[in-house]
């Protein structure tokens, strides 16, 4: 922060400095809020609007791609127009967005209106921090942060149990209901409290952004729709996929070759430790937002637990990670952060390693404890991954090497929910043609089992039976992939330079 913002912000009054960090708190914790509280609640949207489970995924990725994309846009609009009106529109189009989703009657409006509550909610968290460090002078700045991780950590801590109970006791509508006092709240005290930034204008490489934006979005089609069109037999799925691959060639191509400044700049990718870091947050991405979308269907149609049990159980693993988080700032002064990183890889192995046990008699320790070990070691990964990341990085670089690491970690949630909703689907119709292999009629130990005959509601009874096993056996094969998908990438922790002593523990002081 430069002298004279550190000056305003010594002379700002307390009061005044009180109501935009409540303001922007606010609005950091409804867009966190919403990363996680509408997964428990998938199940019942699935039931209200008459969606496919692996349909019910766009309503997740929908969010996550839209705010992927928006995110780096936020800070040069911020330039262009100023952070105060940058919040309020965002503020006040999330919260348009939020009430939208409530009264959506069908999938693809919800779609829809989730693809603009990441548009609008992209710029929140981000800028939140921005506004925390420049109304704080210097000596501050370790409290403020401190505000800060709070905020964004406590959204997907209450999410699953908030949306639990929401879903509960009123409607799945009020999980995105919920959002509009928070958004009320939130825009009258920036409207109120918060001054307006000096302009900084300057151009912003609209090529690179839209090739780029047009390549994940023909990527998360394709990965959306594909199960669902049987892939590559369908010619949507091919030109979808011909617009990605088309629109990823010219952006390399344009990042490779413009003489002026790129989205991208290709001397990112000449970091080694910037290329592995965003390989290993993508893995997080993959892991940790895979494994939310996956539990509550999990929980909820093969263990008949509540949406409020749901999200209670579910809750722990923002625990874990918010103690891991607390815990890695100090080990970062005396161990080598690239050993705190596999040691949280290694936590997140063994939370899936005991998720592939789960099965339909197990009970609620079983899901809190997986649940805790994974939250820990996405804690334990994520703080020193992002200070390896950038130890090696030009500071010239960082700005953009930011929205870049950010980029990569959303896109890797949403390939990562995308997948294992196909995998799923495929895995259950195959498990299920297996087990049914040997229900057949004939059997004799079927037909001793069958007391009064073959009757429809004996026949159905045994086809529920065998789905309910076949879906637990496709859930536990997902975490199969995703413990595989993660021990491999612990041996990348050689790949990463030492960084400077300490460099973990100041992201988090």
């Amino acid at each position: 922060m430069n002298p004279s913002a550190a000056e305003s912000a010594t002379e700002l009054p307390a009061s005044r400095r009180a109501i935009i960090t409540i303001s922007v708190m606010l609005a950091s914790i409804m867009q966190a809020l919403d990363t996680t509280i509408a997964n428990v609640a998938l199940p019942r949207i699935q039931g209200s609007i008459s969606a496919t489970q692996d349909q019910m995924a766009w309503v997740l990725t929908s969010y996550i791609v839209a705010a992927a994309i928006m995110t780096p846009l936020s800070g040069w609009l911020a330039g262009q127009i100023g952070r105060r009106k940058v919040f309020l529109y965002s503020v006040l189009g999330f919260t348009i967005a939020s009430m939208l989703c409530g009264l959506a009657q069908s999938l693809s409006q919800i779609v829809l209106w989730r693809l603009l509550q990441g548009i609008c909610g992209a710029a929140l968290v981000p800028m939140s921090q921005a506004v925390l460090l420049d109304i704080n002078p210097p000596d501050r700045h370790a409290r403020a942060m401190a505000v800060w991780v709070m905020g964004v950590t406590l959204g997907p801590i209450l999410g699953p149990a908030l949306g639990g109970w929401l879903t509960e006791n009123y409607n799945w509508r009020w999980v995105f209901y919920i959002n509009v006092p928070f958004g009320v709240f939130a825009f009258l005290g920036i409207a109120s409290a918060m001054s307006e930034t000096t302009l900084r204008k300057s151009r912003f490489d609209f090529f690179g952004f839209s090739t780029l934006s047009i390549g994940l979005l023909g990527l998360q089609l394709t990965l959306d729709r594909g199960q669902l069109k049987d892939w590559f037999s369908s010619t949507e799925i091919w030109a979808e996929a011909i617009v990605a691959g088309v629109s990823f060639y010219l952006f390399v191509v344009h990042m490779l070759t413009t003489t002026k400044p790129a989205f991208v700049s290709p001397a990112l990718l000449k970091d080694r430790n910037f290329l592995t870091g965003n390989v290993f947050i993508f893995i997080v991405g993959v892991v940790l937002f895979a494994t939310l979308a996956l539990l509550p269907p999990l929980l909820q149609n093969l263990m008949d637990y509540s949406v409020f049990t749901t999200g209670l159980v579910t809750a722990p693993r923002g625990i874990g990670t918010l103690l891991s988080m607390f815990i890695v700032g100090r080990l970062g002064r005396v161990i080598d952060t690239r050993i705190i990183i596999g040691f949280g890889f290694a936590l997140t192995a063994l939370s899936l390693w005991q998720m592939t046990g789960f099965d339909l008699q197990m009970n609620e320790a079983s899901i809190v404890w997986s649940g805790i070990a994974q939250g820990l070691g996405v804690g334990f990964v994520y703080v020193p991954l992002a200070a390896a990341t950038f130890a090696t990085l030009s500071p010239a670089l960082r700005n953009e090497g930011t929205a870049f690491f950010s980029l990569i970690r959303n896109v890797g949630s949403s390939i990562g929910i995308s997948i294992v909703e196909t995998v799923l689907t495929r895995s259950t119709q195959t498990m299920h043609a297996r087990l049914g292999e040997g229900l057949s009629v004939f059997n004799p130990e079927v037909q001793a089992r069958m007391v009064g005959g073959a009757s429809p509601t004996m026949l159905a009874r045994m086809n529920a039976m065998v789905t309910r096993q076949a879906e637990m056996i496709a859930y536990n094969n997902d975490f199969k992939m995703m413990l595989v998908l993660t021990l491999a990438t612990i041996p990348l922790v050689l790949f990463l330079r030492k960084p400077k002593p300490g460099a973990a523990a100041v992201l988090i002081e």
